[in-house]
């Protein structure tokens, strides 16, 4: 059984844990040789999003729910995060370390993501939405967080064309590691 203080000292040495679903959720650990990461004064809100988030449609609560935060990122056809993950991270969040960035509408979780804050860096994880746009209100609403605590790097783990429309850029894994020792120690 992999505990919390594991996941913890393996974000310090660049690795993060991911179940298997093909392999009874059995948990690996990942380090890819390119890192998708935001940097906070490079992030970039379109336009019509911008709008939207300005609107206040929704209630956005930080750590309001966080295991069913957890629990609906899990809810997809294809899932890297099994009931031990879930246990392990909502042991982060009760030592601090994991935060849940949560969007609802009418009393209902209908969008959010999870993730590690250690030192200077906030470690994303995973997101969803069940209403349309409410995973992108999230990260905005994450990254005006990460502006409040002075975030020098969001690892967003793997880079997509979902993250690259808000200037995620690919970085390697070397580059990744300086950044990493300069951050969170």
């Amino acid at each position: 059984m992999i505990t919390a203080h594991q996941v913890l000292n393996a974000y310090f040495e660049g690795v993060f844990p991911m179940a298997d679903p093909d392999e009874n959720n059995t948990i690996y650990w990942y380090q890819p040789k390119k890192r998708g990461v935001i940097f906070p004064s490079e992030f970039h809100v379109p336009k019509n999003l911008k709008k939207l988030y300005s609107k206040n449609t929704f209630d956005l609560r930080i750590n309001c729910d966080f295991k069913s935060t957890m629990q609906a990122c899990a809810k997809r056809e294809e899932t890297w995060i099994s009931e031990e993950i879930i246990e392990l991270y909502c042991h982060l969040h009760t030592l601090g370390f994991a935060y849940s960035f949560e969007v609802w509408r009418n009393d209902e979780l209908v969008g959010g993501l999870y993730g590690l804050k250690i030192g200077k860096m906030f470690f994303g994880e995973s997101m969803f939405h069940t209403v349309t746009d409410a995973s992108k209100i999230a990260l905005v609403f994450l990254m005006d967080w990460v502006h409040l605590q002075d975030i020098k790097l969001v690892d967003c783990q793997f880079i997509t064309d979902h993250l690259k429309q808000f200037g995620a850029k690919e970085i390697t894994q070397k580059k990744y590691m300086e950044f990493l020792k300069e951050y969170i120690y």
